[in-house]
């Protein structure tokens, strides 16, 4: 009896899980990481046992007959609850409604796991059923009931997934959007196999016989439905994730020309760190910053603010915004202290700043350091400030246009 067709979801939830478990040891308090581990658990744990030699194997262990029926209907249950859950903790809103929303659904959920295996407990079910029990024991006391308990816990969460999504769907847009039609897909297969259980029940219930319809259709439908939702689950997050790596490595490569111009001053002054090239990306954006920072602090003395002040005017008159004009300004008296500093090779500058007690003059609040090391090829206003001689007078200095 082959069940390939449910190891193999197994195994590719399996997958997923060991890629997210080291985001959850990172982050064990955070209710999206959490809930995005159980689901993926529950899950594969469900295809795994619901597998007809599982099933067997299940059986034969305990001793007892049917014993995998309550196990897996636990497990769907579990199943349904973790999309809940997920979705109620992705969507976000106020912590406290969160969790009070995600006790209700553990709570309900927990008493139904409760029923249906006291129920079980109540019934008969003698002859054991690989796959076809939901038809085979459709009219036994209280084994009918658990059948029905099960298929209406999964139809609830089915519906109510459906329309959490929907509604959060016409509320955003992009991967999110896309991720969320997704899983509304997945669950409209979901509800074609609640749909193809139920008919095989109800007809078993009025003498007819429509098993196949729960024996063969209704498995292929549930994993497909499985299958096609976790894709929506992953689909926003991993998006994301590369998003927020390449929005990283982006600011590391644009932050390159103003690295470059300063690294020689942090070299000199023995704070420059080598990092390996493995290191993630996040640090290397951080060491380079750092760099860039320890840079600035080395040209302090020779930052000139009257340098400053005209490559200002001179961009806003050529048609730059507010913050443009601030990362030139600052790009051009970056240029002109490097320059400077070059030529007071035996650090009369440096000297003098020391026995002065004023501030060096540097630009007001924060620097925009991406803006800056972009300014420093791409404006002429830096340009025009890099190609002066350092003797020429200030009434020289003129505002290109572009």
């Amino acid at each position: 009896m082959d069940g390939s067709s449910y190891y193999i979801p197994a195994a590719a939830m399996a997958v997923a899980l060991a890629v997210k478990a080291p985001a959850l040891l990172r982050s064990r308090r955070d209710p999206l990481q959490r809930s995005v581990c159980a689901l993926l658990a529950l899950a594969g744990l469900v295809f795994f046992f619901a597998a007809p030699p599982t099933i067997a194997q299940v059986n034969d262990l305990t001793g007892i007959t049917n014993f995998s029926a309550p196990l897996v209907y636990c497990l769907l249950s579990a199943f349904s609850a973790s999309c809940l859950v997920l979705i109620v903790n992705w969507r976000g809103g106020p912590g406290e409604a969160t969790r009070r929303l995600t006790a209700r659904i553990v709570t309900g959920y927990s008493a139904v796991v409760v029923a249906l295996v006291v129920l079980f407990a109540l019934g008969d079910t003698p002859v054991e059923r690989l796959r076809d029990l939901d038809t085979y024991y459709a009219n036994t006391p209280f084994v009918r009931e658990m059948i029905v308990l099960y298929l209406a816990a999964l139809t609830v969460a089915g519906v109510a997934m459906n329309v959490m999504c929907l509604r959060w769907a016409l509320q955003v847009g992009g991967w999110l959007r896309a991720g969320l039609l997704i899983i509304v897909v997945g669950y409209l297969f979901n509800l074609a196999y609640l749909t193809t259980k139920f008919t095989a029940v109800i007809a078993r219930w009025n003498g007819g016989n429509l098993d196949d319809l729960s024996t063969y259709v209704a498995p292929v439908l549930a994993s497909a439905g499985a299958q096609v939702s976790a894709v929506g689950f992953c689909l926003p997050l991993a998006c994301q994730r590369l998003g927020d790596t390449w929005s990283t490595w982006s600011t590391y490569r644009r932050l390159g020309p103003l690295w470059r111009e300063l690294r020689p001053v942090s070299a000199h002054q023995g704070r420059a760190v080598r990092i390996s090239w493995w290191s993630p990306a996040g640090l290397r954006v951080t060491q380079r910053e750092s760099d860039i920072h320890d840079g600035m602090l080395g040209l302090h003395p020779y930052f000139d603010a009257a340098v400053r002040a005209r490559a200002h005017d001179a961009a806003v008159t050529a048609g730059s915004t507010p913050e443009q004009a601030r990362a030139e300004a600052d790009a051009a008296m970056v240029t002109a202290a490097i320059r400077a500093r070059a030529d007071d090779p035996e650090g009369r500058v440096i000297s003098a700043a020391e026995a002065d007690t004023a501030p060096p003059a540097t630009a007001e609040g924060p620097r925009d350091l991406v803006r800056i090391s972009l300014a420093l090829h791409q404006s002429p206003v830096v340009a025009a400030v890099r190609g002066q001689a350092p003797t020429r007078p200030e009434s020289d200095f003129h505002e290109p246009t572009r």
